[in-house]
């Protein structure tokens, strides 16, 4: 990556911009409007702001106001797109351009975004002295974690990336996508160690402010992390202290998961903080921040339903079946369907303020369609999506999720039996019978079988069916490729390679340590 050493002081997000293809010359600049780096870390209150910066990244169209739910979503079999626009369509068809770096590209750029903020927070704040060492520590975990996580992201779509550890140079080399895991573990194991349980019984400006990493969350992904790699025992291990903290329980109301109501709640380990209220109405397309900036996502108008937003990404036929694959236990269709998607339902169902079948009674095409119903500001309290602002956050890490990939990591381990437990919790917040009853002495491959068809129906569109596939490699094996191009015609397209995306051509046409293209492209 090549970065430029510009500090951007900022009301809302105090941001800390890294920018892309500079000389030598413009890294001697400063600008007499902005503090520079040297002349920024000066008490805690600079520490703090320089690490809210790092989160700033999360709001941008690059990561979760927009792209980085389409580019997991779209490659799903639970998932499909017609949308006009080409970037986005051809994601879920295998089908990405290397000329064309929209949305995917964007990504790249705004991970790197964070990386850049987090490193010189990193680079900054641990030779401060500052009145609260607490903070301190507090500050350089959320570093730690937050360039944990993009990092994450960009090693788990992008395959073989730069990894850069330090604001001071300007290229950084291509890394092994083994180096990549390496590396966010690590961050994520020093971000455990000085993160707190929680905000609550802190001292400081930060204390009692919700939406900050957490041990928690460190340890939630660094357990997800060594589950991509395969390291079950020390997944189980990172996922065994988050169940065991106290700190999480699944909420009543799976639909409370992705609603304006009951934020940061019991299940939420970590999600991205949007607002309607705070700072201005502009939306956060990239590049340096600016002053009408607001904290709101666009989610909800790309997902929306037709005539309430865009439609450009809808749930697929099979993920509307598998919901119907099993009752609950009396008698009722699994709940989660109507909090995932909407469709004309047997006696009525409401969006907006009005009824599916009356509202889209005249068009025969979109009464026998379905559309995503997840994140949608659909409880009657607003007409439509069309003001591009949404202010519901996006839970991106959740207690089930940990639930769910410690029953994997039992399963591998040989302790399928133990794996019921962890899998009925959740299971039993929708009304599904025992498990142990209805299919019990599962082998261990039908215990995974079983685990897969749990997490489909548990988290479509939150961002995890691709990765899924991906890491248990079905595309790798010729039955499980054919059973998704049964399921999902888009994985006809599939070439191997394009499980992930291409590095961006202006990565490496401006790079020269970045030489390797991911096969496929």
């Amino acid at each position: 990556m090549k970065t430029k050493h510009i500090l951007y002081s900022f009301a809302i997000t105090s941001a800390i911009l890294a920018t892309g293809c500079v000389s030598d010359e413009d890294l001697n600049q400063t600008d007499p409007n902005f503090e520079t780096a040297d002349s920024f870390w000066q008490d805690d209150n600079d520490a703090l702001e320089g690490v809210n910066s790092v989160y700033g990244s999360l709001l941008t169209d690059g990561s979760y106001m927009r792209s980085t739910p389409l580019l997991l979503d779209l490659k799903g079999d639970g998932t499909r797109s017609n949308s006009p626009w080409a970037a986005m369509a051809n994601v879920g068809r295998f089908n990405t351009s290397v000329a064309d770096a929209a949305i995917y590209g964007w990504a790249f750029e705004t991970f790197y975004q964070g990386v850049y903020r987090a490193n010189q927070v990193l680079e900054n704040v641990p030779g401060m002295e500052m009145e609260n060492e607490a903070l301190k520590d507090r500050v350089v975990g959320q570093a730690y974690f937050l360039r944990g996580l993009y990092f994450f992201h960009l090693v788990n779509m992008f395959k073989n990336v730069p990894l850069p550890l330090t604001s001071l140079e300007i290229y950084h080399e291509q890394k092994t996508q083994e180096e990549g895991w390496a590396q966010v573990k690590s961050d994520l194991e020093a971000a455990a160690a000085l993160l707190p349980e929680n905000y609550n019984s802190v001292s400081g400006p930060d204390a009692g402010q919700v939406g900050r990493a957490t041990k928690g969350a460190a340890m939630a992904y660094l357990g997800k992390a060594h589950l991509f790699t395969k390291d079950f025992n020390a997944a189980k291990t990172a996922f065994e202290s988050v169940i065991n903290s106290g700190e999480y329980a699944l909420v009543a109301n799976y639909q409370d998961n992705f609603t304006l109501y009951n934020e940061n709640n019991s299940e939420s380990i970590f999600e991205v903080q949007f607002s309607r209220e705070a700072g201005g109405v502009d939306l956060g397309w990239g590049g340096a921040p600016a002053s009408g900036w607001g904290k709101t996502s666009a989610r909800a108008i790309t997902y929306g339903p037709p005539t309430f937003g865009f439609t450009d990404v809808q749930p697929t036929r099979i993920l509307f079946d598998d919901f119907h694959k099993e009752q609950t236990v009396d008698g009722q269709v699994d709940p989660r369907l109507d909090a995932t998607m909407f469709y004309n339902k047997p006696g009525g169902m409401m969006l907006y303020g009005v009824d599916f079948a009356t509202h889209y009674g005249a068009n025969e095409s979109y009464l026998n369609d379905l559309f995503v119903a997840k994140y949608q500001n659909s409880d009657g309290s607003r007409v439509d999506e069309y003001d591009w602002r949404s202010g519901i956050n996006e839970r991106i890490m959740r207690y089930a999720d940990v639930l769910l990939m410690y029953a994997e990591c039992l399963n591998e381990l040989g302790q399928t039996d133990a794996a019921y437990a962890y899998i009925q919790q959740v299971r039993d917040r929708v009304n599904l019978p025992d498990l142990a009853t209805t299919k019990p002495g599962m082998s261990q491959q039908q215990m995974r079988d079983q685990i897969a068809h749990e997490r489909f129906l548990e988290f479509p569109l939150e961002g995890h069916r691709f990765d899924d596939i991906r890491r248990w490699g079905w595309l790798q094996d010729p039955a499980k490729l054919e059973w998704l191009k049964s399921r999902d015609p888009e994985y006809n397209s599939y070439v191997p390679g394009r499980e992930y995306f291409p590095i961006p051509q202006s990565e490496m046409d401006n790079n020269p340590l970045v030489t390797e293209q991911n096969t496929g492209y």
